[in-house]
């Protein structure tokens, strides 16, 4: 296997042909393929090598390409995507011809708008000369200088579909005429034609010195594809700075242009400039609570690196699956920005390809042994310039979390300057700190009641049926809303092709007369749901705090974690409660299964941050309820509540449209 090249297997097209029906060759393709850092192949995604491996390889063998040379399940940089198949050859100018192969094992689908296509199981995915045209733009947008001249080509091959499928979705793609859509019957063409039809009908084989220039590209994004993505997180409303988060904007800029314009400096212990040891760059750490505007810092932060230090190679990691998602929403407008944003598993391999990485929420990455994420500890060690943004408050399950402390001890023990900032702004809760100052109190020290401030709206509702009623109201009036919960119910898990979501949620009340009443509802969706017409149903889970429909699903912590909304409403569940002037935790309340078999005393601390993240999530309002009549009654001595028991019968009407 070539070194530094993310793949399953690589060779010439001949010698992987004689191997693709082997099963010790696909059991060795699985386990390449978690040495690579993808994960562990589920038995879909192996499936998928049996059933279209073969066919490929019979039509690049029938069509005289045994020359070539192919990678399978080419990963890029980060991560950030993962190619079935990668051809390479010789152009007939010398450049080197790559072929980048999409591979499908569908029958039929139905061609959507906006790019889609619902498969005949009924999900919704991308469509396939779209999904192989972005591909195939990572190696156009990332070629660095220097490197090997590149001629781009891609096919999707549809080995069970009909010949009317293909021209079908080659008709809704037609902007990359230049993509073909191969079909079963395409693959039993004549030589010449199979091989036209490939896009190799003039590639031929590439010498060993070839691939091995090939393989040793160390790709690197564009000053252009920089730029351009930086101007886009800079003009998103999102990402503007104020306050000390723009005092702190210059100071971290004016720190970074010294380490950033600096020549390498030797490894700790050797000699600097007159003999002296040298600091080798900078490590600087920003600590704020919530709502203090620590990613809007780091996405303003990564947008300045982009433009003004493009050589530096700039990338943002978030252990945040939600935080990373909505960043790469952002950004979905230019293919070649994925890798920018790769995944924190993938930190290490990134320490060793960029200058500056900037890396938000930062307490979430998981501790090995007792230390620090040895993925954090090889960028603070390796990368010239690293800014850290951290809340030691947001840790919320066991076995994570990093302190300042403890990032300045590793960074001086490295032979490097700290430098330590704090936020101490609160910019989400309307600018109202007496706000977060309150949920402090609440959570962790005495807790007192809410006197008011002018611009913040906190209140109760006595059941969940009115916290549902607020979030309708603000969605109407054309506000983000959004109901979040402890994970204190169970959380099915939904199929793509599903077109409901069950109610997992139920919560029982009282009513005045003593009647007991039942409120339902369904968790965010794990992936987008659609209609059978094709129309948004429900967001995906990452995108579920910002997409249409989301208001319709309650949210948790790993959802909310880093977001914000105009107006919050809170579900405090059983396993956090008030009793003997204290909090007192209740680990097997929880559905989560990384926490329910917790002590409580070992629970109660990320029970309340937890809770302490979802109460700082709304920019205007919030509104809260607890399911424990005691505690929702010691909250009443906090806050005066803003609604009476609500009318059931309206609130059952407004219901999300896919819940049954």
């Amino acid at each position: 296997m070539p070194a530094g090249v993310a793949c399953v297997a690589a060779g010439s097209v001949g010698e992987i042909a004689a191997l693709v029906a082997c099963p010790a060759f696909i059991a060795r393709c699985a386990e390449r393929y978690r040495a690579c850092g993808f994960g562990v192949p589920d038995e879909g995604e192996v499936r998928s090598w049996r059933a279209s491996w073969p066919p490929l390889f019979e039509a690049l063998m029938r069509a005289g390409l045994s020359d070539l040379r192919v990678y399978l399940e080419y990963g890029t940089p980060g991560g950030g995507r993962r190619l079935d198949a990668l051809l390479v050859g010789t152009a007939p100018d010398g450049a080197l011809a790559l072929v980048v192969v999409e591979l499908k094992q569908w029958q039929t689908c139905r061609i959507l708008d906006g790019g889609r296509v619902m498969r005949s199981d009924g999900v919704v995915t991308t469509h396939p000369v779209y999904q192989v045209a972005a591909y195939r733009s990572f190696f156009g947008y990332w070629r660095p200088e220097g490197a090997p001249r590149l001629e781009l080509r891609a096919v999707v091959v549809l080995h069970n579909a009909t010949a009317e499928q293909g021209a079908a979705l080659s008709a809704a793609a037609p902007a990359f005429e230049d993509i073909p859509v191969l079909t079963a019957g395409d693959l039993t063409s004549p030589r010449a034609a199979l091989a036209r039809l490939l896009r190799c009908e003039d590639v031929g084989a590439v010498s060993s010195a070839q691939a091995a220039s090939f393989e040793g590209i160390r790709w690197a994004p564009s000053a252009g594809l920089l730029d351009h993505v930086g101007s886009v997180l800079a003009g998103k409303p999102a990402f503007a700075l104020i306050g000390d988060q723009q005092d702190a904007f210059t100071r971290i800029r004016d720190k970074a242009a010294q380490s950033l314009r600096a020549p390498v400096a030797p490894r700790q212990g050797e000699p600097g400039p007159g003999g002296k040891p040298a600091a080798r760059g900078a490590v600087i750490t920003v600590r704020g609570g919530p709502g203090s505007g620590k990613s809007a810092l780091a996405v303003r932060l990564l947008s300045h690196f982009m433009r003004d230090h493009p050589d530096a190679s700039p990338r943002f990691v978030t252990p945040s699956g939600t935080l990373r998602a909505h960043l790469l929403d952002a950004t979905a407008g230019h293919p070649g920005a994925r890798e920018l944003f790769p995944s924190a598993s993938s930190l290490r391999s990134t320490a060793g390809r960029a200058r500056a990485v900037v890396i938000d929420e930062a307490q979430r990455m998981a501790r090995t042994g007792g230390r620090m994420a040895p993925e954090l500890a090889a960028a603070l060690e390796q990368v010239p310039l690293v800014v850290v943004f951290l809340d030691e408050r947001q840790v919320i399950r066991p076995g994570e979390g990093v302190s300042v402390a403890e990032i300045a001890a590793f960074a001086h023990a490295a032979g490097r300057r700290h430098h330590s900032l704090e936020l101490t702004g609160s910019f989400r809760c309307h600018g109202s700190k007496a706000y977060t100052d309150w949920v402090e109190a609440l959570l962790y020290g005495r807790p007192a009641a809410w006197t008011g401030q002018a611009g913040y709206d906190l209140g109760l509702c006595e059941d969940p049926f009115a916290l549902q009623e607020g979030v309708e109201r603000a969605t109407a009036a054309g506000h983000s809303a959004r109901i979040t919960a402890g994970f204190c119910w169970k959380w099915t898990p939904t199929r793509q092709a599903a077109r409901t979501l069950p109610l997992d949620i139920r919560i029982t009340s009282t009513s005045p007369a003593g009647e007991p009443y039942v409120w339902q509802a369904a968790w965010n969706a794990s992936t987008a749901l659609t209609t059978a017409d094709g129309e948004p149903l429900a967001p995906p889970s990452q995108l579920w705090a910002s997409h249409t429909g989301g208001h319709q699903q309650v949210g948790c912590v790993y959802t909310a974690q880093g977001l914000e909304y105009h107006h919050s409403a809170v579900i405090i569940g059983p396993d956090l409660t008030w009793r003997d002037n204290q909090w007192t935790a209740h680990p097997g309340e929880s559905h989560d299964a990384r926490l329910r078999d917790l002590t409580p005393d070992k629970y109660l601390p990320l029970a309340l941050n937890i809770y302490r993240i979802l109460l700082t999530r709304g920019t205007h309002t919030t509104r809260i309820h607890s399911t424990d009549p005691e505690t929702h009654h010691h909250l009443t001595t906090l806050i005066k509540p803003n609604h009476p028991t609500s009318n059931m019968t309206a609130a059952a009407e407004i219901r999300p449209r896919h819940e049954t």
